[in-house]
C-alpha cells in the first residue's frame, strides 16, 4: 500500500510539473502576442539604423519590403539617423557615471563602509569592464527605446575555495548582463516602471547543451527562429552585420523561459520558475535579497531613452525620426530623378518615324546619327525647364528637422555649424544645449547604474560569507589590498553618488588653474613634495627618473604593514622614514577601522618601536 501510495504520489507530482510548465509556456506565448506590434516597431527602427529604409509592416503585422511602383524609380538610402544615433553614443560616453559611495555621517563605521563599498563597485567595473556593459545597454536603449542589465551571482566566479570531488568550488562573483528589450516580457505593458510589474519574463533561445550543464536535463533541441529574440530585417532586405542584419536561426537549442514572481501572501520570498522545451526546469523563491532592506524582488535594472506615459517600454529616438527619413528620401530621390531628366533628356518620337525600340535600348551616344522617316517630325527633346527650388527648400527644411526630433545639431553630428560662431566659450555653449536636450537620457543612465550599484552590493551582502580579498588600483599604480567579508558591507546605509570620468586634458586644466590661484602652495607659497608628485603624475612624468622622492614609497609600506599588522607583529626596519611610518600606522588607529583590542596593541607596539628608532 506504500509503495502503491508513494506512486500516486510521484505521478501527481509529475503531472503538475507538467502543468506548471505547460502554464509558463502559455503565458509567455500571451505575452509574446500582446507585445507584437512594438516589437515590428523595434525591428523597423533597427531595419532604418543599419540602412534598409525601405520596409514597412504589412496588414498582416510582419516585416516586409516595400516595392518601387515603377522600375525607374531610384531607392536610396540617405541615411541620416546613423550618424545621430553615433553622435548620442559618444555624447552619452562622455558622461557615464562611475559609483561614488558617500557615508551619511561622519562616524568612523559609516566612513569605512562607504569606503569599502566604494572600492567593490570600483574593482566590480574593472572586473565586468563595466563601460562596455552601459554601453550595449544605451545601444539598445536608443536604438529600442528601452535595454535592461541583469544582475547576477555567479557561483562559477572567483577565487578558488576548495573542490567537492572533481568539481572545483569558487567563492563567486557578481555578473552583470545588458539585456535587449526583445527577451523581457512584462506582465502588464501599461506599467510604468519594474516596481509596477508583478510578474516578469526573461526568454532567451539557447542550446539545449546548456541546458544540460545548467539545470542537468537532456532536451531533444530544435531549430529556434529568431523572430522574437532577433532584430530580423525584411525577407529579402539589405543584409549586413550588426544590429540589424539578418540573424541566422540556432539548431539544436530550445526557449528557455525564466519567470519572475513578486513576493505575496502565497510566497512570502517570491518565485521563480524556469521552464525549456514544455519541461519544468526549476521551481523556488526568488534567488537574491537584492532589494531596499534586504527584500527579495527582480534581478533587473531598466533604462529608456524617452519615458511614454502609460507604457513599460520606453520611445526611442530613431522612432520619431522615421517618419521624416521615408519622407527626406522621398525628396532626394524625385530630385536625382528629376536631375537624371535634365541631363539624359526624354526625346519625343512621332509614331513609325524610326525604330523606337532600337533607340529605346541604345540611347543617344554622342555622334550618333538619327535617321527618321521623311516627311515626319524630327525627334526632339522635351523642356522640362530648371530644378524648381521647391525641392532645395523642402530638403533643407526636413534636415532641420532632424535637428529639431533628434535633439543633436550640425556641431555634435558633423562638427560644424551654420551659426557664425567662432569662439571657444560659444561653440562649448552649442555643445551644452545639445547635452541638455539629452538630459532624460543621461538621467535614465544614471538612475540605472545606481540602482545596479545597489543590487550589486545587496549579492555581495548575501554571499560574500567568507573574508574575501579585493584587489584594486591606487596611487602611483600600485595594488591596495582589502579584506571583508558580508558584516563590513552596508547596501542600505550609504549614499550613491554619479560622478563622471574627466579626460586628461580636463584634469591638467583644472590643475594649472588651481596652481594659477595659489591654492596648491602651502602659506609660504611652496609646493610640498607630496603635492609635486601628484602633479607630475597626472601631466605624465611621474615616472622619470630622479623626478620624485621616495615618501610615496615608505607611504605604501606602511599601507602594507598596516594590512599584515592584523593578523602578527611587524618589526620596523632602520632605514624605514619613521616620520612617514608614524603618520600612517597612527592614521589608522584614529580612523576607527581597527576595532580589535589585539591589533590595535599590536599597531601601538609598532609605533613605539618606530620611536625608539627615530630617537637612536
Amino acid at each position: 500500500m506504500k509503495d502503491e501510495a508513494s506512486k500516486t504520489q510521484a505521478r501527481m507530482e509529475e503531472a503538475r510539473r507538467e502543468a506548471l510548465a505547460r502554464d509558463i509556456t502559455a503565458d509567455f506565448l500571451r505575452r509574446q502576442e500582446e507585445r507584437r506590434t512594438l516589437e515590428r516597431g523595434w525591428q523597423i527602427d533597427m531595419n532604418f539604423l543599419s540602412g534598409n529604409q525601405y520596409c514597412g509592416i504589412s496588414p498582416l503585422g510582419e516585416i516586409e519590403d516595400e516595392e518601387a511602383a515603377y522600375f525607374w524609380q531610384s531607392r536610396g538610402c540617405f541615411n541620416h539617423i546613423a550618424p545621430t544615433i553615433d553622435a548620442r553614443l559618444a555624447r552619452l560616453a562622455k558622461v557615464r557615471p562611475s559609483l561614488t559611495v558617500r557615508a551619511f555621517s561622519d562616524s568612523p563605521e559609516d566612513m569605512k563602509a562607504a569606503r569599502l563599498c566604494s572600492n567593490i563597485l570600483k574593482a566590480v567595473r574593472g572586473r565586468l569592464d563595466l563601460d562596455a556593459v552601459i554601453a550595449r545597454a544605451t545601444l539598445w536603449s536608443e536604438v529600442c527605446g528601452t535595454s535592461f542589465y541583469k544582475i547576477v551571482w555567479n557561483f562559477e566566479e572567483g577565487a578558488l575555495i576548495g573542490a567537492e570531488g572533481e568539481r572545483p568550488v569558487r567563492e563567486g562573483d557578481v555578473g552583470i548582463v545588458p539585456l535587449s528589450p526583445f527577451e523581457v516580457y512584462p506582465d502588464r505593458l501599461t506599467a510604468e516602471s519594474l516596481e509596477e510589474v508583478k510578474s516578469l519574463i526573461h526568454a532567451k533561445a539557447v542550446p539545449v547543451s546548456d541546458i544540460l550543464e545548467r539545470f542537468g536535463a537532456e532536451l531533444p533541441g530544435r531549430r529556434v527562429e529568431g523572430t522574437s529574440f532577433s532584430p530580423y530585417t525584411a525577407a529579402g532586405g539589405r543584409k549586413g552585420p550588426g544590429m540589424g542584419a539578418q540573424a541566422p536561426a540556432l539548431e539544436d537549442a530550445e526557449i528557455l523561459i525564466e519567470r519572475y514572481t513578486r513576493p505575496d501572501s502565497a510566497y512570502p520570498e517570491g518565485r521563480l520558475e524556469i521552464a525549456a522545451g514544455g519541461v519544468l526546469l526549476y521551481e523556488g523563491p526568488l534567488p537574491y535579497k537584492n532589494g531596499e532592506r534586504g527584500e527579495r524582488t527582480f534581478p533587473f535594472v531598466r533604462q529608456t531613452c524617452t519615458e511614454l506615459p502609460g507604457s513599460f517600454f520606453g520611445m526611442s529616438i530613431v522612432d520619431r525620426m522615421v517618419p521624416l527619413q521615408r519622407a527626406y528620401n522621398a525628396v532626394r530621390n524625385r530630385k536625382h530623378e528629376f536631375l537624371n531628366r535634365l541631363s539624359m533628356g526624354v526625346l519625343a518620337v512621332e509614331d513609325g518615324s524610326l525604330d523606337a525600340e532600337e533607340l529605346a535600348e541604345e540611347g543617344l551616344a554622342p555622334g550618333r546619327v538619327i535617321v527618321y522617316r521623311q516627311g515626319a517630325n524630327e525627334p526632339h527633346f522635351l523642356d522640362f525647364g530648371s530644378l524648381p527650388s521647391d525641392f532645395r527648400e523642402e530638403e533643407e527644411r526636413l534636415a532641420n528637422e532632424f535637428i529639431l526630433v533628434s535633439g543633436m545639431s550640425e556641431l555634435s553630428r558633423s562638427s560644424s555649424s551654420a551659426y557664425r560662431v567662432t569662439s571657444a566659450s560659444g561653440l562649448q555653449l552649442l555643445l551644452e544645449q545639445d547635452t541638455n536636450r539629452m538630459q532624460a537620457s543621461v538621467e535614465s543612465v544614471e538612475r540605472a547604474v545606481r540602482a545596479a550599484g545597489r543590487q550589486v552590493l545587496h549579492l555581495y551582502k548575501q554571499f560574500a560569507a567568507n573574508k574575501r580579498l579585493l584587489r584594486m588600483t591606487g596611487e602611483g599604480g600600485e595594488t591596495e589590498l582589502y579584506y571583508f567579508d558580508r558584516s563590513d558591507i552596508s547596501a542600505d546605509d550609504v549614499e550613491f553618488l554619479t560622478e563622471y570620468d574627466r579626460t586628461p586634458a580636463e584634469v591638467k586644466e583644472e590643475i594649472l588653474s588651481l596652481f594659477r590661484a595659489g591654492l596648491l602652495q602651502d602659506g609660504e607659497g611652496k609646493l610640498s613634495d607630496d603635492t609635486r608628485n601628484k602633479i607630475l603624475d597626472a601631466f605624465g612624468y611621474g615616472s622619470f627618473e630622479n623626478a620624485r622622492d621616495i615618501t610615496h614609497l615608505h607611504l605604501k609600506k606602511a599601507e602594507r604593514e598596516n594590512i599584515v599588522l592584523r593578523e602578527r607583529e611587524v618589526k620596523p626596519d632602520g632605514y624605514d622614514d619613521h616620520a612617514v611610518h608614524i603618520t600612517e600606522h597612527t592614521r589608522a588607529l584614529l580612523s576607527g577601522g581597527e576595532r580589535e583590542e589585539g591589533v590595535k596593541a599590536r599597531i601601538a607596539a609598532h609605533i613605539a618601536a618606530h620611536r625608539e628608532l627615530q630617537g637612536r
